[in-house]
């Protein structure tokens, strides 16, 4: 990961595969022999967005340029749609930032960063699926369901649901795969008011979402949202990249309506150029590392981050 981590005034304290995360360094506590996670220390934290990519648990070079960006664009204004659901961004009018001496907010990070409330996170990634397609595909063809939820039989890759489902996945611990879960089990994480909340508000805003897409002339097949405690109020907050490229499956209205065959009905606009090449190109039995990305494969996938960067913002 090139890119510096030397910021003035702000600590770096985490490194994802996509994303990075820094603190006020003057929040911290300046004690060598304090091990704890320095996101407890402060309340608030700077989320970057890359433009680095993985795909099957690897970081892949080169980097996509203006993801990172495009990314934070859309969360931000995804934010904008829905003004009744709370989230973690730190308004510069906020009470509990007044108090603070924060630092300026690096001018490289101004279109990649954004400031955020740390929140107390729920172990729960939120699936929402409206249509049949990807793993909850080849689940259903198993066992007729997805995440234990029966589906009608009969159905096909990409048909629509009866109803959205939600179908949520345990956070594994960093390193291991999520791991699909029963909404019962989500219970036994969380507790039974806070597991019906995430499942609520999982649902409501797919479906408010599908609504807006849809006058884009876009479908939202399934997407993931991610859930935390506000640490001042207690209330369930919605955090992370939200119906992003990177979080959501989006398609074509009209591809998906009249295309001869499934692969153009359901071509996405995110990074499934990336995983279509690494599956034809990449032997991992043979390679541990990945092959280095063909300038041509970087540059189709850009423009379909920006292409439903665009629709969806109607930004040209």
């Amino acid at each position: 990961m090139s890119e510096s981590q030397e910021h003035p005034g702000w600590t770096h304290v985490y490194s994802g595969k996509v994303r990075d995360l820094y603190v006020p360094t003057a929040l911290l506590v300046d004690d060598d022999s304090w091990t704890g996670d320095p996101l407890s220390l402060s309340p608030v934290v700077l989320v970057v967005a890359t433009d680095r990519v993985s795909a099957y648990d690897s970081v892949l070079s080169p980097a996509i340029p203006g993801k990172g960006a495009m990314l934070t664009s859309l969360t931000r204004w995804w934010f904008d749609q829905l003004p009744e659901v709370p989230n973690h961004l730190a308004q510069p009018l906020d009470d509990r930032l007044q108090a603070l001496d924060l630092p300026p907010v690096p001018a490289e990070f101004a279109e990649r960063g954004t400031l955020c409330h740390t929140l107390d996170m729920f172990p729960i990634e939120c699936v929402v699926r409206g249509f049949i397609t990807g793993g909850g595909w080849k689940e259903y063809q198993q066992t007729g369901a997805i995440g234990g939820i029966p589906l009608p039989e009969g159905l096909s890759n990409g048909d629509r649901l009866p109803e959205p489902i939600y179908t949520p996945a345990w956070k594994a611990p960093m390193g291991e795969h999520d791991v699909n879960v029963s909404y019962e089990r989500t219970v036994e994480l969380v507790g039974e008011v806070v597991a019906a909340q995430l499942r609520e508000l999982s649902l409501e805003i797919f479906t408010r979402a599908s609504e807006i897409a849809e006058t884009r002339g876009l479908v939202l097949a399934d997407t993931k949202f991610e859930f935390g405690a506000d640490r001042a109020t207690g209330i369930v907050t919605l955090a992370d990249e939200v119906l992003t490229s990177d979080s959501s499956r989006y398609w074509d209205a009209e591809a998906y309506a009249t295309a001869a065959t499934p692969e153009l009905r359901m071509a996405s606009f995110d990074k499934q150029i990336v995983r279509d090449w690494l599956t034809a190109n990449w032997d991992q039995d043979v390679t541990e590392e990945p092959p280095t990305l063909p300038h041509e494969i970087v540059e189709q996938t850009a423009a379909r981050y920006r292409e439903l960067l665009e629709r969806l913002t109607l930004r040209a």
